[in-house]
C-alpha cells in the first residue's frame, strides 16, 4: 500500500506535510524520514479512530416537541 503525501520547507527549516487523503491534518519532521514517520503515525491513528467508529451502534430517534 502506498500513501500520497505533500509537503514543503517550513519555518527553521522543518518540513511540513499532509497526506492528500487527509488535507486539513498536517505534521512536520525535522527530514524527511521524520516527517514520514509522523505521516505514517497520523494515519494509523485515523485508521483506529475508523475501527472504533465502526463498533459504534449509532441510534436515531425522533424528538416529539407539544404544541
Amino acid at each position: 500500500m502506498e500513501l500520497s503525501y505533500t509537503y514543503w520547507e517550513g519555518e527553521n527549516s522543518w518540513l511540513v506535510g499532509y497526506l492528500n487523503d487527509y488535507p486539513d491534518q498536517w505534521t512536520q519532521g525535522k527530514d524527511i524520514t521524520e516527517l514520514e514517520e509522523m505521516l505514517l503515525d497520523l494515519y494509523i491513528n485515523f485508521q483506529e479512530e475508523a475501527r472504533k467508529e465502526k463498533k459504534q451502534i449509532k441510534k436515531s430517534g425522533t424528538l416529539r416537541i407539544p404544541a
